[in-house]
């Protein structure tokens, strides 16, 4: 059974789905509850809404804490790998490593997994990551320090909003168009 849990954070309304084998998804803030709800919808169309077990009230829990300028560590939360491709796993593991604060590039993420040329296929793999601050792609930017890119809804803004929140360096850039 996949169900799911709309939830408001300091910056607006989120969204978690989850499997039992753990999350499925999450869905950063927006401004209006009805659009989590259809991304849900859309990215979990069998799903029911539904209050959360522990282990996933846990890391609404987090995530609430981590919008308000908090820093948990989301390291025990529960996913459901089951859709998965080994490399994308492997990438959201070096992920989940990079603590709060600090950031890491696609070309150092990429000679952790043993090839440097790798990064291109690690923004990728970031940029399907379904579950977002928990999978923290926010902390991976480009070399040089560039922002890079973020799939998320607000792209490079959110990434930002993101990282300023955990007091990251990368988010003293001037400008988006610097």
């Amino acid at each position: 059974m996949i169900q799911f849990a709309i939830f408001e954070t300091a910056l607006g309304w989120a969204g978690v789905g989850w499997t039992p084998a753990g999350l499925a998804t999450v869905r950063l803030p927006q401004r209006e509850r009805h659009s989590v709800l259809a991304a849900l919808q859309r990215r979990l169309p069998n799903a029911q809404e539904a209050e959360p077990p522990p282990p996933i009230a846990a890391v609404v829990a987090d995530i609430c804490d981590l919008l308000s300028g908090g820093k948990p560590d989301f390291a025990a939360a529960p996913l459901d790998m089951a859709e998965t491709p080994d490399f994308h796993a492997r990438v959201y593991a070096l992920a989940r490593d990079i603590p709060p604060g600090e950031t890491r590039t696609y070309g150092e993420i990429a000679e952790q997994l043993g090839d440097k040329l790798l990064a291109r296929d690690v923004g990728q793999a970031l940029g399907k990551n379904p579950w977002p601050i928990v999978v923290p792609c926010h902390r991976v930017t480009a070399a040089g320090g560039k922002l890079g890119g973020f799939s998320a809804p607000g792209g490079a803004a959110t990434k930002l909003k993101l990282l300023a929140i955990e007091g990251a360096a990368a988010a003293a850039q001037a400008d988006l168009f610097g």
